[in-house]
């Protein structure tokens, strides 16, 4: 198959809505069973079960069978990516909010989520900022640590994998802020950290995060983000 067939595949696997609602669902770095997104997605077993399958062999997703339960998850971090590039990209034009509850959750996405193993939003965002500006990242020759930054992880007890295939940091960029977030292994660790510290917390089954007091001290005061002090206190409602 030659790269424009493949693109093509590629492409056709997203061009449906219920695949494309799967696909954002396994965003939040958790592996979902087909009867979860089939709720989720508001289609029947039998219908979900199909497109479930198309994503597996198409390769955009993996699949986990346990007992009578059948668990999926996006595949790899670079299709995690791929998805969010294409919602940044295609996003322009937002969705009417008809009901409190619909702010909310748009409210608490846009501030903080899950952008698969790493944060993204408001918070995630700040986050990138406040690291370069304190010099613990640099650009002088690629997006990197700085020695500071690797000092500054280690004291705070954030371990990072050893380097493989997955860059040990590159740019993501933001679906909402339109701007770059953190990701590969260092996004992925301070991911981890942040919430075995508690200081981001999930609010409900989705992607959304609240960032707690502890939590905005521990950004402000670790990494330099420019985050408003009352601006953690966002809703919990979901």
């Amino acid at each position: 198959m030659d790269d424009a067939s493949s693109l093509a595949s590629w492409a056709a696997l997203l061009a449906d809505r219920t695949r494309a609602a799967f696909c954002l669902a396994l965003m939040d770095g958790r592996a979902w069973t087909v009867g979860e997104l089939a709720r989720h997605a508001g289609v029947a077993m039998s219908t979900a079960s199909e497109h479930a399958d198309r994503l597996v062999t198409g390769g955009l997703l993996t699949e986990h069978r346990q007992g009578r339960h059948r668990y999926l998850a996006l595949a790899t971090p670079e299709v995690a990516t791929l998805i969010e590039a294409v919602t940044a990209a295609t996003d322009q034009t937002p969705s009417p909010v008809r009901t409190l509850a619909a702010a909310h959750r748009k409210r608490n996405l846009a501030y903080a989520r899950t952008c698969y193993d790493h944060l993204a939003g408001t918070v995630g965002v700040a986050l990138a900022d406040g690291m370069l500006s304190t010099g613990l990242l640099t650009r002088e020759n690629g997006l990197s640590l700085t020695p500071t930054g690797r000092t500054r992880l280690t004291g705070l007890g954030i371990t990072l994998d050893a380097p493989g295939r997955r860059p040990l940091l590159r740019d993501c960029l933001d679906w909402t802020e339109r701007r770059p977030h953190l990701a590969g292994i260092t996004g992925a660790a301070l991911l981890r950290h942040a919430l075995t510290e508690s200081w981001l917390i999930r609010i409900g089954t989705g992607r959304a995060l609240r960032l707690t007091d502890q939590g905005h001290i521990a950004f402000t005061t670790h990494f330099g983000a420019p985050l408003d002090r009352h601006s953690h206190a966002i809703s919990s409602r979901v």
